[in-house]
């Protein structure tokens, strides 16, 4: 992964509103959920979601698909392993310390 990447993804989750949705959206699993449910669980607007949804697209750490007539949004896993791989490349200088990689969802 490229720093500029790296540094798009945190930057998109460096907001307390996105980083709640990412980690809701990475709770639910690769079903995803729709607009209308976030919205309802968080009490947000539809334009500040759709704002944030946005944002988290672009980065990279969402994926949309549309059902008929409505998208549902979920987290990216091959992103987020990504970004995590890119964090600890390089930790504890090289030597086995426990971190794992992270797989999730299939």
């Amino acid at each position: 992964m490229e720093n500029k990447t790296a540094v798009t993804r945190l930057a998109a989750l460096a907001h307390d509103t996105r980083l709640a949705l990412f980690r809701r959206l990475v709770q639910t699993g690769p079903e995803g959920l729709t607009p209308s449910a976030l919205g309802t669980e968080f009490g947000l607007a539809p334009a500040t979601l759709s704002f944030h949804l946005k944002e988290l697209t672009q980065a990279g750490l969402l994926l949309a698909r549309q059902e008929g007539r409505f998208i549902h949004y979920a987290a990216d896993f091959a992103a987020m392993g990504e970004l995590l791989g890119y964090l600890t490349e390089n930790c504890c200088a090289g030597q086995a310390c426990g971190v794992e990689s992270v797989t999730c969802c299939p």
